[in-house]
């Protein structure tokens, strides 16, 4: 089920942010994260394992897709999805003007679901993503 990220998820979504991120967010800031006005945190928990989280920045009217991490074995069952919804929904109940996000032009999967939801590729940043560089 998918719900609000609470300070006990903090260690399990760390420890996702290791798995899924070649430069992961240190615990520090996710928890910082959960208490900024700016960010909502969902986490989806199954059997009181996070199986995976994102994260949505709202600020001065606009969403901003900051994380969206499923650990592997999960991937490709629909939770990214679900996240997103529940993202869309939070920026829609704020009346955002727009939703952005950045994605690795080598992530096929993550681009085919920002896709499905009607996101369009609007600028190359080169020598953003690091650690591969990309």
């Amino acid at each position: 089920m998918i719900r609000l990220m609470e300070t006990a998820d903090l260690e399990q979504v760390a420890d996702l942010e290791k798995c899924c991120f070649s430069e992961p967010w240190s615990y520090g800031i996710l928890e910082a994260g959960i208490y900024s006005p700016y960010d909502v945190y969902y986490v989806w928990e199954q059997e009181q394992r996070i199986l995976g989280y994102c994260n949505l920045r709202y600020l001065a009217g606009e969403g901003e897709i900051q994380r969206i991490a499923v650990l592997p074995q999960y991937r490709r069952c629909g939770l990214a999805r679900k996240m997103m919804d529940a993202m869309v929904d939070y920026a829609r109940t704020r009346q955002a003007s727009a939703i952005s996000l950045e994605v690795r032009e080598s992530n096929a999967p993550a681009r085919s679901l920002y896709e499905s939801y009607g996101f369009q590729a609007e600028a190359v940043r080169k020598g953003y993503y690091r650690n591969p560089g990309e």
